[in-house]
């Protein structure tokens, strides 16, 4: 089987979507662009290894990562009041009317259904991560996933970021530590 696509959009898309994160202007549209480079690369891993579940796996990911943001943003505004975000000028008269507290509960409201949505994510994510170690022999696969567990389980005290962007960092490691071509063992039923 041939794995060097996979390698290379995994790979690249995997380093577009961590600089993504930190180049002003462009980086949101670098991060699209990686993450759907990651999505072609999990596509081709997963009709190579004729294992489905690897990309279902990765696409429920992926769409529990969207919904987390959508979410959060519905929730804090829902919170804090459609006028107050969409004007924000209007905030001095929102912070004298309801006070600061009422703010940052609801931002840590917001981040709670962040970091719930996030950990489902990366459950799918380490099942998809898992499956692909488990096919390409690529042990880092494994430990990205199970860094992404980790580091969306401890979001919450605020170390998960670092661990998070370990996992990133790892991740883009793994895709260019696949084989350029592997060999399915057939197994009998």
């Amino acid at each position: 089987m041939n794995l060097s696509q996979a390698k290379v959009y995994g790979g690249i898309g995997a380093i577009l979507s961590l600089i993504g994160g930190v180049v002003p202007y462009a980086g949101g549209v670098l991060a699209i662009i990686g993450v759907i480079l990651i999505l072609i690369a999990v596509k081709k891993i997963s009709d190579e290894t004729r294992d489905e579940a690897i990309f279902k796996n990765y696409f429920i990911s992926f769409i529990m990562g969207l919904v987390a943001i959508a979410v959060t943003i519905v929730s804090f505004i829902a919170i804090i009041g459609m006028d107050v975000f969409f004007h924000v000028d209007k905030l001095e008269e929102f912070l004298k009317a309801h006070s600061l507290v009422h703010l940052i509960a609801a931002l840590i409201i917001a981040f709670i259904v962040l970091w719930i949505f996030e950990i489902v994510s990366a459950v799918f994510l380490k099942n998809s991560y898992y499956a692909i170690a488990e096919y390409t022999k690529v042990d880092l696969f494994r430990t990205t996933g199970l860094l992404y567990f980790i580091g969306a389980l401890t979001l919450i005290v605020l170390i998960g970021f670092l661990i998070l962007l370990i996992a990133k960092i790892l991740e883009i490691i793994a895709y260019f530590s696949l084989p350029e071509r592997m060999e399915v063992e057939e197994t009998m039923k």
